[in-house]
Formats: C-alpha cells, sequence, structure tokens
C-alpha cells in the first residue's frame, strides 16, 4: 500500500493539514490573550464596584466570544483530519496520541462550554464573585485545551512514553505522566501560550489605539492600553525566555531542526548564531560543494552557548548529522544517516518475520525476529526513507521563517515599552503617529505567530513522528481528487468564515463600550 501511494497525495494531504492549521491558529492566540485581559478588567470591576471596568471587560467579551466561536469551528475540522487523512498515523499511535485528544475535549472543552455561557448571560442572575471566577474559568479551560494540544504536537516531535508492540503494530502507552509531562511538552505549552498573551495585548492596544484615532472613548483606550502594555511587556520577556528553553530543547531532540534553522551544514566548537544572513539559492544538497550563503554575520560561540549552555561545545551541522562519525554526548558515536536507514530496514523486515513466525506458530523464529526488532526499533521509520536528503528539512523556509518570528520578538518588547513610556510619561492620546503604529501592529503579532508554528512544523520534516514515521507513511490512500476537493472548499468555508468575523468584530468595535 504505501508503495502505491502517489506523491501528490503526501502533498495535497500535507496542503490541506497545514491550511486547516493555519487558519485554526488566526483565533486561538486572540482567544488565549483576551481570556487573560477581561479576567483582569473584571477583577478590577470586582475589586473597585466601579462599572467602568465592567464596560470595560464586556466590551473586550464580545470581541473574545466571536473569535472564540470561529476558533472552535476550524479546530474541529483540524482533529478530524487525523482519521480522514492521516489514517496510517492515526493506527501506528492513535493509543498514545488520542488521549490527550479526548482529555482536552472532555475536561478543557466541556469546561470552557460550562462557563462561558455564565460569563455572558450570567451578570445580572449570579454574584459578581461567581461570575469573576466563570470568566477566568472560561480562560484556564482554554489554556487547558492548549496544554493538551501541545502535548500531543511536542509528543510527535519528541515521543517518550510508548512501547511498540510488534503484535498490533501499534505504539502503545506506558508512561502517560512521561507523555503528559515532557521537558518538550512543557516548554512549548509555555511558549506557545505566552506568545498568544502577546497578540492579544498587541491586539487590545491597537483596538484602544483606533479609539483615539476617532477621538471616541479616550478614558477606555488609554485604560486598555496601560493594561495591555504592561500585559503584553511581562509576555514577551517571558516569550523570550521560554524561547531560549525551546532552542535548547531543539538542539536536545532535534538537531537536524536546528541545524535547518540556522542554514548550519559544517559542525564546529563554539559555532556562532547568524544574526544577519542571505542564504545561497544554489546550495541543494549538504555536499554538493556549494558555499550555503551569500554573505552572513555571527554572533561568535553563541549558537554553542545556546543548544549546549556551552560556548565551546561542538553543535553539528547538517553535513555531520547526514554523514555521522562525531561523538555524542553519552560518548557515542553518532550514526550515519544510512546506516539509519539500514537498520530501520532490518527493524521492518523483524517485523515481517516476527509476524509471519507469530502466525505460523514457530516461536523460536518469532523470538529471534523480535530480538532484532527490538535492538533497531529506535530506527524504524528510517526504513521508509529512500535518499537521505530527505531528512533535512526545507532549509530557506525555516531559516526565514525563524528570523521573522526572533525579530519581530524584539520588536514587541520594544513596542510596549514605548507605549508604556508614552502612556505614563507622555499624552498618547495626541500621538497619532503612535497610535497607527499600535493599529499596523496587530498584523505583526499574527505574523509572528504563523512563523513560529512554520518552523515547529516543518522543521521537523519528514518526520510525521521524529523518527518513527514519515509524513509520506502517515497519510490515507485516497483519491487525490478527492483531498483537493476538500482543500478548496475549506480554503472558501475558511476565508469566508474569516472575513465574516472581521466584519462582526468591526460592527461591534464601531459601536464602542458604551453600547
Amino acid at each position: 500500500m504505501i508503495e502505491s501511494i502517489d506523491t501528490s497525495l503526501i502533498d495535497w494531504s500535507r496542503a490541506q493539514f497545514a491550511l486547516t492549521a493555519m487558519y485554526h491558529w488566526i483565533f486561538v492566540p486572540l482567544t488565549l490573550g483576551l481570556a487573560v485581559v477581561m479576567g483582569i478588567m473584571e477583577t478590577l470591576y470586582y475589586k473597585t464596584g466601579n462599572e467602568f471596568w465592567k464596560k470595560t471587560a464586556k466590551f473586550w467579551m464580545k470581541l473574545f466570544g466571536i473569535n472564540f466561536a470561529v476558533g472552535v469551528a476550524t479546530g474541529l475540522i483540524l482533529e478530524f483530519e487525523f482519521g480522514t487523512n492521516w489514517s496510517n498515523y492515526s493506527w501506528f499511535v492513535g493509543d498514545i496520541f488520542g488521549a490527550p485528544l479526548a482529555i482536552e475535549g472532555i475536561l478543557a472543552f466541556f469546561m470552557e462550554a460550562t462557563f462561558i455561557a455564565v460569563m455572558f448571560f450570567g451578570w445580572d442572575k449570579v454574584s459578581k464573585g461567581f461570575h469573576l471566577t466563570s470568566t477566568w474559568l472560561t480562560g484556564l479551560g482554554a489554556t487547558i485545551s492548549a496544554w493538551w494540544i501541545l502535548v500531543a504536537n511536542a509528543w510527535m516531535q519528541h515521543p517518550v512514553g510508548m512501547e511498540f508492540n510488534p503484535d498490533t503494530v501499534r505504539n502503545e502507552m506506558v508512561d502517560f505522566w512521561a507523555v503528559a509531562f515532557s521537558p518538550v511538552a512543557v516548554n512549548k505549552f509555555f511558549h506557545t501560550v505566552l506568545s498568544s498573551w502577546v497578540l492579544g495585548a498587541v491586539f487590545v492596544i491597537g483596538i484602544s489605539c483606533w479609539f483615539l484615532l476617532k477621538k471616541r472613548d479616550k478614558e477606555f483606550a488609554v485604560a486598555s492600553i496601560r493594561i495591555g502594555a504592561i500585559f503584553g511587556l511581562v509576555a514577551s520577556l517571558l516569550t523570550l525566555w521560554t524561547g531560549d528553553g525551546s532552542g535548547y530543547a531543539i538542539a536536545q531532540t532535534q538537531p537536524m531542526k536546528l541545524a535547518a534553522v540556522e542554514g548550519y551544514y559544517e559542525g564546529q566548537q563554539g559555532a556562532g548564531l547568524v544574526a544577519v544572513g542571505m542564504l545561497n539559492p544554489d546550495k541543494k544538497t549538504h555536499d554538493d560543494g556549494v558555499e550555503p550563503f551569500l554573505f552572513r554575520m555571527e554572533i561568535p560561540s553563541m549558537l554553542s552557548l545556546l543548544a549546549e549552555r556551552d560556548a565551546n561545545a561542538f553543535v553539528p551541522g547538517i553535513k555531520n548529522i547526514i554523514e555521522g562519525g562525531y561523538k555524542l554526548k553519552d560518548g557515542t558515536v553518532a550514526l550515519s544517516a544510512a546506516e539509519k536507514i539500514e537498520r530501520g530496514k532490518s527493524a521492518i523486515g523483524a517485523l515481517a518475520a516476527y509476524r509471519a513466525a507469530k502466525s505460523a506458530g514457530n516461536e523460536e523464529d518469532a523470538a529471534v525476529a523480535y530480538k532484532v526488532l527490538k535492538e533497531n526499533i529506535p530506527y524504524f521509520g528510517y526504513g521508509y526513507i529512500k535518499d537521505v536528503n530527505q531528512l533535512v528539512p526545507n532549509v530557506p523556509l525555516n531559516f526565514y521563517a525563524f528570523r521573522v518570528m526572533v525579530i519581530l520578538g524584539g520588536y514587541f518588547i520594544l513596542f510596549f515599552a514605548v507605549v508604556l513610556f508614552f502612556t505614563y510619561r507622555r499624552d498618547l492620546s495626541q500621538m497619532r503617529w503612535m497610535q497607527y503604529v499600535a493599529l499596523w501592529t496587530i498584523p505583526l503579532a499574527y505574523i509572528a505567530g504563523q512563523a513560529g508554528w512554520i518552523v515547529a512544523e516543518c522543521g521537523r520534516q519528514p518526520w510525521a513522528i521524529r523518527d518513527m514515521l514519515p509524513t509520506s507513511v502517515s497519510v490515507s490512500k485516497l483519491d487525490v481528487s478527492s483531498v483537493q476537493t476538500t482543500f478548496f472548499i475549506f480554503l472558501v468555508l475558511f476565508t469566508v468564515m474569516l472575513i465574516a468575523e472581521i466584519g462582526i468584530m468591526v460592527r461591534e468595535i464601531k459601536k464602542g463600550p458604551n453600547h
């Protein structure tokens, strides 16, 4: 079956999933960010009894609700695609991957659904304290939902807590807590959620500056800007910290992704981090003799420091990872990609021999085959790789997407600091140029988020599950035309939903907080 799958089917299936994921990520970060902002504002209402804070909180809640509804719709479609487009993947690891998704649906989603009703319709029906609790629990539910989704995603990047069962040809969970609280999952959660808070803060400041540009609701706008700027500055600084943690985690678990992100081919001790550079478009493979950069400026030893916490540490490049032979941290020598492919083929062959022996009732041969399988199972996925160059992600895409994310991350820290300064030391309501800057910073926050996910997902290619299952083997056997058709249906549907959401939001924003 695997041999008969058309490459175009794989490409179209990936494109459809990427389309759905990228549209979904338009809505999720704003939900997570606004949840905290409106919680802070209602807390101020609860503490002070000032009706101003109630009106302010209700305004941002309306925008939260509109965004939340559309985000749920795209998220449901995304989860269904695992079964429709990626059935081999679902079969192979469904026992593990399905657990966090099930918990997300049962716990987090129903938690959100319960308390969001109280939040919107319970203002005059429940006590102030219970309503405030419902608001925070709605946001907590959305955050817990993100936790379990990111646990599932982190497991694909760094599979732990499982054991391969040759009788069922499935990976089965043996340590739930290892899956739920792996260091990769924890760091990914905090980095993703904190970056969402940054977007929420940028959104609040930008929309508030629109009111200042229109010379209306000044008190509401200035108060919202102050909360958004403080919240955003804290979140952006914490995002920088978790970003450093993400880089370290990638270096330890996905060295090929790190090498692709840096356009880094030749490993060395005291490796420098590329601050500014342009890749050479003529560079095609690790061994073609072409220089990888047209020009670059490096920060000396910084890559080694970030990757290994040691400025003199050796960091392998793409060529080293493909050719092997360098010493690993445990003292062993790294296998070459060709050796891993051979061991992967041995694992696949041993699995076939084991199942055949079991079917024939030959326990002795089954035991021999099982021993070979156990020795080579860590390289199982490599057995499906036909060319070592398939193991290299798209270097230009990852290199530039990473720099877009980092540059914008630095910009947001500066942005929040400047807004805070102008809000407290100047009259921001009179600074129209800064108001326009704030308004146009909103799309930059979305671009940064999308760039981050491009690095996370494209950087781990060709793997659906690192070292265990390539994307090309994960796909369902479908007619290419059916995937193409649904791709364009989803493209139109999601675009219409996005336009509708923007239209409804603009209408509510124009009404203002006093409506």
